[in-house]
């Protein structure tokens, strides 16, 4: 068929493997060392500046050239270009069907791009707010998370969600959603995090062609990052972890934005004669142990620090995966800095003081490496 042909060609090209029963598994593309950061990998080629949400753009309309059966769908995602311009241009250059303004239904058009992998399609659902997609939950959960298992395999469904969430800048509480404490208990569904120009493109083109459901969290303070990635194609592992910033006193586990305040107090820690480890999880489910029980054994501390709230967010799911794979390599409590378990203040000072700072990371390395 015309989509087996063309799904044929894309795997040609990007040196991904099929495993058997068509399992389509994203390998890097890009040589790099493992732990290189994201950054050193482009500098190796020329490359080419771009935002974050460029970087996404170019992901998506590289895989949409590739293949005729990725489409899009959600609300402004058109010719506006969607609410942070992910879209932009694009429905000049594949039609109205394969970019498909939705109405203001979260339930039904995510529902729809359910059924739409269901029959063959590769939909990417924009949430034009991550915390919208609340009421997309029964279609999240019972419908794109479950049916390939209640199938009995009949089924699958090669669906992306993806959307900004997080804090911003004044954005209000219900504006501000960190959605990742919900979704992760959902069966069969897949969930990463992007937080440079380089790993979103490659996460977001790795997503696309899973034929898992994979939920792509990206923050909206991030969007307007600038960083060179290279011009060859590429695309990441769903399920790998990226070390940022190798050290021998602590392991600290981040991802999203908060990578940003953790690199901030890691020149502080520098200075204060504190080596960390600094490790960008990126993959919210499944963890990549492999890279984290590593870094464990090497620095014997871990300190956690997420922007998602501390009951039954990311960071407990988490302490509880190293407690229960790692006991015996920790030399300290493992500590975690998440967000206060409150809605999320719209006045500007509030809002600081209920999401971590680099100056509480500094602290909770000192404490931890007394």
């Amino acid at each position: 068929s015309a989509s087996a042909a063309a799904r044929s060609v894309r795997v040609a090209r990007s040196g991904a493997a099929v495993r058997p029963g068509g399992r389509l598994v994203a390998c890097a593309a890009v040589a790099t060392k493992a732990d290189a950061p994201a950054s050193e990998a482009a500098s190796k080629s020329e490359g080419h500046e771009v935002l974050l949400f460029e970087a996404l753009r170019e992901g998506l309309m590289e895989e949409m050239q590739a293949d005729p059966t990725v489409c899009v769908f959600g609300e402004d995602v058109g010719h506006y270009g969607g609410s942070y311009k992910v879209t932009k241009g694009l429905a000049d250059m594949f039609g109205d069907l394969r970019v498909l303004d939705t109405p203001i239904a979260e339930n039904s058009f995510t529902g729809m791009g359910v059924g739409a992998g269901m029959k063959g399609l590769r939909p990417v659902v924009e949430g034009m707010n991550m915390g919208f997609l609340l009421l997309a939950y029964n279609q999240i959960s019972n419908n794109c998370g479950m049916l390939h298992y209640t199938s009995g395999g009949q089924f699958k469904i090669p669906l992306v969600i993806r959307g900004p969430g997080g804090v911003g800048r004044q954005l209000g509480a219900e504006h501000s959603q960190r959605l990742e404490s919900y979704f992760q208990s959902i069966p069969g569904l897949q969930m990463v995090a992007c937080s440079t120009p380089y790993n979103a493109k490659g996460l977001m083109k790795a997503a696309i062609r899973s034929e898992n459901p994979v939920v792509l969290f990206e923050h909206v303070l991030l969007y307007n990052l600038k960083e060179k990635i290279p011009d060859e194609e590429y695309t990441l592992c769903l399920e790998e972890a990226e070390m940022v910033r190798p050290g021998e006193h602590v392991t600290i586990l981040t991802y999203s934005r908060m990578r940003y305040h953790v690199m901030q107090a890691a020149k502080t820690l520098v200075n204060k004669g504190y080596d960390p480890e600094v490790i960008d999880i990126r993959s919210l489910k499944p963890f990549d142990l492999h890279t984290i029980g590593n870094s464990i054994k090497k620095t014997h501390r871990v300190l956690i620090v997420e922007e998602c709230m501390r009951t039954g967010g990311i960071g407990a799911s988490l302490r509880s995966a190293i407690i229960d794979n790692f006991w015996d390599y920790l030399d300290a409590p493992i500590m975690c800095l998440s967000s206060q378990d409150v809605p999320t203040p719209y006045a500007a000072t509030l809002e600081d003081a209920t999401v971590v700072q680099p100056a509480q990371i500094v602290a909770a390395v000192e404490q931890i490496c007394q």
